[in-house]
């Protein structure tokens, strides 16, 4: 069904090439007078980089066509970067592909997105295909089944009803083959929270144990002013935003839903989020760069999904408006997914602006880079939304570095 539905949206807009033509998304006259630039610029980038994982996972080929590329002390997990590549777009698109359909260009780029990635998972899951991911073999998974869950405890509706019986059971099972696996004890926690946390959400049985252990041991971590330690030891890096504020924050509103756990710890939890989106936004300079500190900077823009993440959920405080997000967080994706961060085929390059393989971390491949679409997740507001809507505004050092009014920062003891 899935493959007939995506032919026939192709059929319309033609694929000759496996990255759409730019053509594809030209001004409408008939399109909301709402749409402003900025959001389109957002989803043509989005959909250039998702499009060939979708695209060839739905034919049978993504083994096939998407180079594994590794640094030279990579430390072998290469057949995990296919589910790698999967689990981490799935999280960044799935909020824009749960907006209702319509019938404009952008429409129908979900649309179509939305085909393929439901015959894609048939086909990740099928075990007579080629591109059978791999939830088995090795610990990885373990964060890769964790995104691929996050994206679809965003876009239940759009991105796990339609699934067919066969394909749902046998995902089911891929995601509870995963609690075999021993795991860290720091931020691979949440991911096998929030796995936890969609089985639960579907009427499968699930393992509270591990929801409990990821929400302990966070709060055991938590060091003040936003900020969580990975682990025994603090690191300063992009985690925080990468995965453990927006899991944490989706992994308590599941538990609340179900009674497990209190409203107040919700609350708290996005109160801590939402003071490390206060410091994320201020590290964006006046020149929409950001500071190069940690490991996995090779995972770019992503850096920004808690930011983006609470725009998404309308949380933002009042002294950052939405639009200055939209504005401060375009700036930075004009700067950064420029120049050779794409190949010649479309996937993306090890690097951080560029082709720069020698940033890349031991445990990064292609797969692992899809992370940078996590920053894209404010697509699921709607085009009238102020994010959109808004004018350009100066961001936090924009502002203070012309001389012009800003609100100052004092620390938070939450």
């Amino acid at each position: 069904m899935y493959r007939r539905k995506f032919l026939n949206n192709l059929s319309a807009v033609g694929f000759g090439a496996l990255i759409p033509n730019n053509n594809l998304f030209a001004n409408s006259s008939k399109e909301n007078i709402y749409k402003p630039k900025d959001r389109k610029y957002w989803y043509e980038t989005l959909n250039k980089i998702v499009y060939p994982v979708f695209f060839n996972l739905a034919n049978g080929t993504l083994v096939k066509n998407m180079p594994v590329k590794t640094p030279l002390n990579y430390d072998g997990r290469k057949n995990v970067a296919y589910l790698e590549a999967v689990g981490r777009s799935a999280a960044g698109v799935a909020p824009w592909l749960a907006l209702p359909d319509e019938t404009t260009k952008e429409g129908k780029t979900r649309q179509n997105l939305t085909s393929l990635f439901l015959e894609g998972l048939s086909n990740g899951v099928n075990p007579n295909s080629p591109d059978q991911l791999n939830f088995e073999k090795e610990r990885q998974p373990i964060i890769d089944a964790g995104h691929l869950a996050h994206g679809l405890l965003r876009a239940p509706k759009t991105l796990w009803e339609p699934l067919s019986n066969q394909t749902k059971e046998r995902l089911i099972e891929k995601f509870k083959i995963l609690r075999t696996r021993k795991i860290h004890k720091n931020n691979w926690l949440i991911f096998r929270a929030i796995t936890e946390c969609f089985l639960m959400e579907i009427g499968q049985d699930y393992k509270k144990e591990s929801i409990d252990n990821a929400v302990k041991s966070f709060e055991e971590w938590y060091i003040g002013d936003g900020w969580f330690k990975d682990g025994v030891k603090f690191s300063f890096n992009y985690y925080n935003s990468f995965a453990m504020h927006p899991m944490l924050v989706d992994v308590l509103k599941v538990l609340v839903k179900h009674g497990l756990a209190k409203q107040e710890t919700y609350e708290l939890a996005l109160k801590r989020m939402t003071r490390h989106c206060v410091s994320l936004e201020r590290m964006i300079s006046p020149e929409g760069t950001f500071p190069l500190i940690g490991r996995s900077i090779t995972y770019r823009t992503g850096a920004f999904h808690a930011l983006a993440t609470l725009a998404l959920m309308d949380k933002l405080p009042d002294t950052i408006p939405p639009n200055q997000v939209r504005s401060a967080l375009t700036a930075v994706k004009k700067n950064l997914l420029v120049d050779d961060v794409f190949d010649k085929n479309g996937w993306l390059n090890l690097g951080f602006k560029g082709k720069q393989p020698d940033v890349a971390d031991y445990y990064t491949s292609t797969g692992s880079l899809y992370m940078t679409t996590l920053s894209f997740v404010a697509l699921g507001l709607p085009e009238t939304h102020r994010f959109w809507s808004g004018p350009d505004e100066d961001w936090t050092t924009k502002a203070a570095w012309k001389g012009n009014s800003f609100t100052k920062d004092f620390q938070v003891q939450f």
